[in-house]
């Protein structure tokens, strides 16, 4: 069965639109868990815009699925990490003026650095005991880099998929069937997500090799209309079918 991990960030998002404490990042992961969630993915980002260390913390005390915690290669973000174990770290590339992400990590820049800092940052969780993925556009080249990285898995953005249209998205959804398929082939587990919504899902869900979606803001946006756990479960159905 295909693991659904649910993004739990703009819960946050909503709650520091007034600096408050509601809603709860914690409560709605617990929802979610009860609903058919296989795991909870959070963003810790460096201008902590949605997400903040204590959730973080509460999450890692709180979440009885699993926590996917996804960060940059920031110092106090890395040691919160090794400090807290999450089940698994995913490398994010992030810039400061992006409403959202907006691709995969660089890693032919990487590579061309010797990708030190994120070797670094990859073995250094990886001895924590920490199974860590990199997320990174659908592309064999990448998929390749990534292994060499000593990433265990990586996450294939689907943004381009989710944002083209429909005489578009046939060739997009081809380039994650070769990447995914590339990814098996080199024995690296392969995740995908984002612009993942109720309509787009299923297409991707499809995909033999993938193993884990991560989906969050259209699971979040639907349970503003029908709440949490039927949003949950609404998604979990339609990929389970897909499958």
């Amino acid at each position: 069965m295909i693991r659904v991990y649910v993004n739990v960030d703009h819960v946050a998002t909503l709650r520091q639109a007034r600096r408050a404490d509601e809603p709860d990042p914690a409560t709605a992961a617990s929802l979610c868990e009860q609903a058919g969630a296989n795991g909870i993915t959070v963003h810790l980002r460096e201008d902590r815009r949605h997400i903040q260390d204590d959730d973080v913390r509460r999450l890692s005390a709180s979440v009885t699925t699993v926590l996917n915690l996804e960060l940059a290669t920031a110092a106090d973000i890395l040691a919160l990490a090794v400090e807290l174990k999450p089940h698994q770290a995913t490398f994010v590339p992030e810039r400061r003026e992006e409403i959202t992400t907006e691709g995969g990590l660089d890693l032919e820049t990487e590579s061309r650095r010797r990708g030190e800092p994120l070797r670094r940052a990859i073995a250094r969780l990886r001895g924590a005991g920490i199974r860590v993925s990199l997320f990174i556009d659908p592309d064999p080249s990448a998929v390749e880099r990534a292994g060499e990285l000593g990433a265990v898995a990586v996450e294939l953005h689907t943004g381009a998929y989710a944002g083209s249209s429909l005489e578009h998205r046939a060739r997009a959804l081809e380039r994650l069937r070769r990447a995914a398929a590339a990814a098996k082939r080199g024995g690296i587990a392969v995740h995908a997500g984002h612009g993942l919504n109720y309509r787009n899902v299923q297409s991707v869900a499809a995909i033999p090799e993938v193993e884990e979606l991560n989906i969050g803001h259209s699971i979040v946006s639907r349970s503003v209309i029908v709440g949490l756990p039927a949003a949950v479960r609404e998604m979990r159905s339609l990929i389970d079918a897909a499958r």
